[in-house]
């Protein structure tokens, strides 16, 4: 253990391997394929060779290989094991002056009992399965959540066929707009119980925290944007995608929110990305 820390530490030392750690935290539990964090963090492949295999000669990565690709995630418990050293270690267990401010309180997640939840779904472009999810969730449990939905780099317009699909199963489109993710950070921005990014890439990015430290997961859709063929197999791969988040929410909704601790309830939406992950297309 003497050895076994500063070395985590050591490595974590350098600038583009905490990245790569830090792209992984965001992505857990997912398994990432190496192509994408090269993309992700502008790596050459030989590159991020060395930093993912100094990651795991650290124990703080884990490697699968699936097929010819291979795949790579968070080794959590190491990533425990490395905190609960500097938090009993080198703070001597005093959560007073080690715990993070917005942990300095016991915190059982978003206890509400006199107002609505804020949820945030956030992608790329904010034009098709972020909608989605704003549109399903205020339909669905409208009464019990405020849904919101951004863009790292939205598009100035919604995609046709997701308008269409959510006009056959009818939704109010009238309201949607592409809108981008800073609308939500500034002072007076709503505070956010759950903050999901719906697509890869915006989960991939490094933005800021979000103030409250709400719950987040990441719910990784395939882009029905980017499916080709004709109209109908692209509607199709629309229709699915509706389906998927449908699901997603119905799980979701159901959660008994008001009596699960911040870890339970981390690990139920952990959990719902993870288990559906396609839709009816009917």
């Amino acid at each position: 253990m003497d050895i076994l820390i500063p070395n985590r530490l050591s490595t974590l030392g350098h600038p583009q391997r905490l990245a790569l750690f830090r792209l992984l935290m965001r992505r857990y539990p997912d398994r990432v394929p190496a192509t994408e964090l090269a993309q992700a963090l502008g790596l050459k492949p030989n590159t991020l060779s060395t930093y993912v295999n100094a990651l795991m000669q650290a124990g703080l990565i884990n490697q699968e290989r699936v097929g010819t690709s291979l795949r790579y995630s968070i080794n959590m418990d190491a990533a425990r094991e490395t905190i609960d050293y500097l938090l009993h270690e080198c703070c001597r267990g005093r959560p007073e002056i080690c715990v993070p401010n917005a942990y300095q309180a016991e915190d059982r997640g978003p206890q509400m009992t006199d107002r609505k939840y804020n949820v945030l779904f956030i992608c790329t472009g904010n034009s098709a399965r972020s909608i989605f999810a704003e549109t399903i969730l205020r339909d669905l449990a409208g009464d019990r959540f405020v849904a919101y939905s951004a863009g790292t780099k939205p598009r100035s317009e919604l995609n046709p066929f997701a308008l269409e699909v959510l006009e056959q199963k009818g939704h109010d489109t009238n309201i949607l707009r592409a809108k981008n993710i800073t609308e939500f950070q500034g002072d007076n921005a709503p505070r956010f119980d759950f903050v999901f990014t719906v697509c890869n890439q915006a989960a991939n990015e490094d933005c800021p925290s979000w103030q409250g430290q709400p719950i987040s997961a990441h719910w990784g859709l395939p882009d029905p944007v980017k499916v080709e063929g004709s109209d109908a197999e692209k509607s199709l791969a629309f229709h699915q995608t509706y389906g998927a988040l449908r699901n997603r929410m119905i799980a979701f909704t159901a959660l008994p929110l008001s009596s699960l601790d911040r870890m339970s309830l981390q690990k139920a939406v952990d959990e719902i990305g993870q288990s559906i992950e396609e839709g009816p297309s009917i």
